[in-house]
């Protein structure tokens, strides 16, 4: 691994991209632009931060968030991959895959035109345990931070067989009162409600939290907002190559037994996650690639 020197030598850019180290060996990097400030953690490749200029933050980070090695981070935008959820065969393996707690490389960063920041980040081959996924894959993730905040995950099958995966970009948002939010775009829609054991039920209106709420939407592509009257914005999540949008707020009791979330910290977030997740997982053809891209915007 490169020293922060290195990394700041290489990779910045004065007055815009820094790289520093906290005091668990965390190393993260900073961005400042005239759109948008942000913070991704290289273990991960996880965005931390996102603040727009002219605009509260909008990503949720616990409080509570520990920054250890090989340990999940609460809050953020973690990357899910290559399954989502336990393993279907293996309860040994790692929840939600090995990507999220893995040490990324980073290939490069620059100022695009616009003044935006686009940082690119590979997951080494060193960081894909072979008794979990023996197969010849390459996965990047491409984040600009700017007004928009987009995110495109590239996962390349350069083996003779083809894969299936499952991932998700599990992204905790920030909001004042979650029993305020709704959520709107998926009316009518399939979903599986996993806090009634995956029992198929149909979303009807919008999405609103009173109680614990995990949901896989089935086949669910279109536009996202969520409203949040207290604090006067809507967030829109705009989609590529995902079919499953997963919402998630773990309410009281779960929030207990995480341990990570903070003291109500359950009340101040909810995930909207874009997935292929369940029936709508990824079979990639020898050679092919997928991008599973989205952008999230301020209203």
């Amino acid at each position: 691994m490169e020293s922060i020197a290195e990394l700041n030598h290489r990779h910045g850019i004065p007055n815009q991209v820094s790289f520093c180290q906290d005091s668990n060996g965390f190393i993260h990097v900073d961005v400042n632009n005239p759109w948008a400030s942000a913070r991704i953690a290289l273990q991960g490749a996880q965005l931390t931060s996102w603040v727009p200029k002219g605009e509260e933050p909008v990503i949720w980070l616990s409080k509570e968030a520990s920054f250890l090695k090989g340990k999940s981070i609460r809050g953020g935008a973690p990357v899910c991959w290559p399954w989502f959820g336990p393993h279907e065969s293996q309860g040994d393996f790692p929840a939600h895959g090995f990507a999220r707690t893995a040490l990324w490389e980073i290939l490069r960063v620059e100022t695009q035109t616009d003044g935006t920041t686009q940082l690119t980040f590979l997951l080494p081959e060193t960081a894909f345990p072979k008794n979990q996924w023996p197969y010849a894959t390459t996965l990047k993730s491409h984040i600009t931070i700017g007004s928009h905040l987009e995110v495109d995950l590239v996962t390349h099958n350069l083996g003779s067989q083809p894969i299936i995966i499952g991932q998700a970009l599990h992204t905790y948002f920030r909001v004042e009162d979650v029993r305020t939010v709704r959520l709107l775009g998926l009316e009518e829609c399939i979903y599986l409600d996993k806090v009634e054991g995956g029992d198929r039920k149909v979303q009807k209106g919008s999405v609103n939290f009173t109680q614990e709420t995990d949901r896989i939407y089935l086949g669910a592509t279109q536009d996202i907002l969520i409203e949040d009257p207290l604090m006067k914005r809507q967030i829109r999540i705009t989609k590529n190559g995902s079919a499953s949008t997963v919402v998630w707020n773990p309410w009281i009791e779960k929030s207990a037994k995480l341990g990570d979330m903070g003291e109500e910290g359950y009340l101040h977030m909810v995930c909207v996650e874009n997935a292929n997740a369940a029936e709508d997982v990824i079979t990639l053809a020898p050679g092919a690639e997928h991008h599973l891209w989205v952008r999230y915007s301020i209203l």
